[in-house]
């Protein structure tokens, strides 16, 4: 399937591309394939996330679901994700970890090297998955919106209703929030603003997009992480802000009152890699299989309130989450980029090297 053609996932919704990003970078040598056990053979898969209530979510989805199944097969839970770890357990040998949650990119960049080939079979059309949800060495989890939203209170004649809103500073003062980390479409929402085609974003053109950001740097909260911006608007110290659909749910719930506004929205395909070496490959790919069937794929999206990556998932959004999700028709009427995951494969280190420079600048 292609990771560069233009979808239409639902009837409102338009996706360009493909792609995402959390900085697992260097790729470093690989070690000899270890010995698995036989199929029925008792097997712990080490799953490596980010810890939290999204790790929890994680294990109500999937891994519980999966023992049931499978009850040879049982999970020990760990975070975070360090790229350091997965080296330094590559390069000597000794790899411990057999499931990590990962960006597509980045696995792709370290393909065969940090992270293992993959032979996954599908017990699910191909056709019902986004595009880019199974790379050489990845398979997708679910797809991070990260949308356009305002403290309603902070707007009582009303908010921004578009990306060039949110970079307008006079028709609308106030204290802006982004996440720095590219994921998370800090330089897609630049491009967009500066005048680019939502559907003709990539190549994007860094240096224009940061010249963009320019014009709110002084207004603007540049959050090292999601969870620092989450904060910051529950405290009241962000009036208007990108925030993954994941992170606004939990301030729904909370009581905080957010409009969430659906103009042009970038979301991010979510993934699973495995280490170069991982002691259960077979049984991790028969896993992250299941991962992308549509009960698992509605789940995560219940708990959570991110996007499905399979179409044939039919997930029971509550108040909150039907909030956030990108594609549902009955609130999203806008435009949904998924970000270009060949772009960012090629162009990430470059890109984070510009967007760090800036920030420092």
């Amino acid at each position: 399937m292609s990771q560069t053609t233009t979808i239409r996932r639902r009837s409102t919704v338009t996706a360009v591309g493909v792609l995402t990003a959390i900085g697992l970078l260097a790729g470093c040598a690989g070690s000899s394939a270890p010995t698995e056990p036989g199929a029925d053979a008792p097997v712990t898969i080490t799953y490596v996330g980010y810890g939290g209530a999204g790790q929890d979510a994680q294990i109500e989805a999937w891994q519980k679901p999966y023992t049931e199944a499978h009850p040879n097969v049982t999970f020990v839970n760990t975070s975070p994700p360090d790229v350091a770890q997965v080296k330094a357990q590559v390069d000597v040998g000794a790899v411990q970890w057999d499931v990590v949650a990962t960006a597509p990119y980045a696995a792709e960049q370290n393909c065969d090297t940090l992270f293992e080939p993959l032979d996954i079979t599908l017990s699910v059309p191909e056709a019902d998955l986004a595009p880019g949800s199974i790379g050489k060495c990845y398979t997708a989890n679910w797809i991070n919106a990260t949308p356009l939203a305002y403290r309603t209170d902070a707007f009582p004649n009303g908010g921004p209703k578009t990306v060039e809103d949110f970079f307008d500073v006079d028709k609308f003062p106030g204290t802006r929030g982004m996440v720095t980390n590219l994921q998370n479409g800090i330089l897609e929402y630049a491009a967009i603003a500066g005048g680019a085609d939502p559907e003709k974003l990539y190549p994007l053109d860094v240096d224009k997009a940061l010249d963009e950001l320019d014009t709110i740097r002084s207004s603007t909260t540049f959050a090292p992480n999601v969870g620092a911006l989450q904060q910051a608007v529950s405290a009241g110290q962000v009036d208007m802000f990108f925030l993954p659909d994941s992170r606004i749910v939990p301030l729904l719930q909370e009581g905080t009152d957010v409009t969430v506004v659906w103009d042009v929205t970038v979301a991010s395909i979510n993934a699973f890699a495995v280490p170069k070496g991982s002691p259960h490959k077979t049984a991790a790919e028969q896993f992250l299989a299941s991962v992308m069937e549509p009960g698992p794929v509605a789940k995560i999206s219940e708990l959570l309130g991110v996007a499905p990556i399979n179409e044939a998932a039919q997930p029971k959004l509550d108040e909150f989450t039907s909030q956030v999700e990108v594609y549902n028709p009955a609130t999203n009427a806008g435009t949904t980029v998924l970000q270009d995951i060949p772009w960012y494969t090629k162009n990430f280190n470059d890109a984070s090297t510009k967007l760090t420079n800036w920030l420092a600048g």
